[in-house]
């Protein structure tokens, strides 16, 4: 092993962010609460569209659209709103987009249809993809110390690691003894202390250049990405055959080549190549990507095992997700800011990855009559230790010696990897697990004999479709940790060091 470190490319500094970093902490304390809000609203939802669909009567088809509104236009976007961002304001951003969330979560709450409540959704969706690459830019601007800037991404890490499982209990205690449309008010009570720490604490910043907006390129990524995301999500409802499944996924695959060559030759590029192609930021990104299209897995069946097979109610069921975010807080905020400046990413990312696919491998010994303590709890152990150690270091090496002119998009990039790789998970996951129990109950079936073996045989099939699920999710953590071992640079990146009289560093 060698002791010595290469270097990433330092950026300039930012003038406004002196302002920021005298009053970090408590700027880190607004951008949780925000970052937060907008993590727990990707699952705290679920929980109560039962409960929502009843009261507004609308049919299990429309119920996908709560979900898929919100995702489209958030996915779709996220990229031209973080360029924004860079271009008139950070803080600007920040606000906007609070503003806007909380009011749409209001018009949620209220509604008295099903077009409001998907209309609110799709609102929320935007001015969260306002929202969140000023979220992580700011962040990425404001902490630079090595130790301070560990410790700051440990948490943020911990909240984008561990806030979707919070959403579950949320979701849960909110629908059982309020009512479902307090899952949409909730929100509000995140935004208002946000939005009046970030008038006071945040100074505005906007880019110094004179610099044209990427039209070419803002409208080919928005079209892809929003392809991308529809194609995927209606694959979850109707196939990868169905036409429309078909037709949105080859024009996101030209979509976003074109805009790969609008890049390549755009002198005001949205999201300049050289974010992309530098190699622990690419790593960072393959990470945040792939982490996310295997981790949904465990959201999704663990929910329907749960409640399905062990008879937990929603509450009960939030709270057995609990190990997990406690593992990601534990290992992001504690252990991985006392070590990732002796460690190189090139060690702990693939190890972040291991964690999870074992984690995700143990899941596939449930059984119809499992039991939590010894089937369940140890894998969200496990895959909370693996993620508070990924999203944690790969989130910050996603966006470091990025510009502070880049400093938005570069986030949105990292927010448009969790986005679409939720997506595609979701929806691959999903379609494998119904196609491995329509495969089990069809060749035992036959074997049933009366009422009660047809039952066994489906509750056996169900089963058999979450185990065969979590290995390929345990198969794409797997590959990731190959990817990732294999594209991220040696050494600890110059950001990561607190002082230059450090312990020797472990090389990869």
């Amino acid at each position: 092993m060698s002791s010595t470190t290469q270097a990433a490319p330092v950026a300039p500094p930012d003038p406004h962010a002196e302002h920021h970093h005298a009053r970090r902490w408590i700027i880190l304390v607004v951008l949780a609460l925000s970052q937060l809000m907008v993590i727990l609203d990707s699952t705290v939802v679920n929980i109560a569209l039962p409960t929502a669909q009843k009261a507004l009567d609308f049919s299990d088809s429309d119920r996908q659209w709560i979900i898929t509104g919100y995702t489209l236009a958030f996915g779709s976007l996220l990229l031209f709103a973080g360029r924004l961002a860079d271009l008139f304001g950070r803080k600007w951003a920040l606000i906007i987009g609070l503003a806007g969330f909380a009011a749409a979560s209001a018009l949620g709450g209220a509604a008295d249809s099903f077009t409001t409540l998907v209309v609110a959704r799709v609102v929320q969706g935007a001015f969260g993809a306002i929202l969140a690459p000023a979220v992580l830019a700011i962040l990425t601007t404001t902490f630079r110390d090595g130790r301070e800037r560990g410790r700051a991404f440990g948490i943020f890490g911990a909240i984008g690691g561990g806030g979707a499982a919070l959403g579950l209990l949320l979701g849960g205690v909110l629908t059982e003894y309020f009512s479902w449309r307090a899952t949409m008010f909730v929100n509000i009570f995140f935004a208002v202390p946000a939005l009046i720490g970030a008038f006071v604490l945040l100074r505005h910043s906007a880019s110094g250049s004179r610099a044209k907006l990427d039209l070419p390129g803002a409208l080919t990524i928005t079209a892809g990405l929003f392809a991308l995301v529809y194609g995927f999500s209606h694959a979850d409802t109707d196939g990868w055959g169905d036409p429309v499944t078909v037709g949105m996924l080859i024009a996101a695959g030209v979509l976003l080549i074109a805009f790969v060559v609008i890049e390549r030759f755009s002198q005001h590029a949205l999201l300049p190549l050289r974010i992309l192609l530098d190699r622990t930021r690419g790593g960072g990104l393959i990470a945040m990507f792939l982490a996310t299209t295997g981790m949904f897995g465990v959201f999704l069946f663990m929910t329907y095992y749960l409640q399905a097979n062990l008879g937990y109610s929603a509450v009960k069921t939030g709270v057995a997700f609990l190990p997990m975010p406690a593992a990601i807080v534990f290992m992001a905020a504690i252990i991985i800011p006392r070590i990732q400046r002796r460690v190189s990413p090139k060690i702990l990312v693939p190890a972040g990855m291991l964690l999870g696919a074992i984690a995700l491998a143990l899941l596939t010994r449930i059984g119809v009559t499992g039991h939590y303590t010894a089937d369940v709890l140890p894998s969200l152990i496990l895959l909370g230790l693996g993620m508070g150690t990924l999203f944690s270091i790969a989130m910050s090496v996603s966006t470091l010696g990025v510009a502070p002119s880049d400093a938005g998009v570069a986030s949105a990039t990292v927010n448009t990897m969790q986005q679409v790789g939720g997506s595609i998970g979701t929806a691959l996951l999903n379609t494998i697990a119904t196609t491995a129990v329509t495969g089990y109950i069809t060749d035992h079936l036959a074997q049933a004999t009366d009422k009660a073996g047809q039952l066994a045989v489906q509750a056996e099939g169900a089963v058999h479709g979450y185990s065969v699920a979590f290995w390929v999710a345990a198969a794409i953590f797997l590959g990731g940790a190959v990817v990732t071992g294999i594209v991220l640079r040696r050494g600890v990146p110059e950001q990561f060091l607190h002082s230059s009289a450090e312990p020797e560093i472990i090389h990869a």
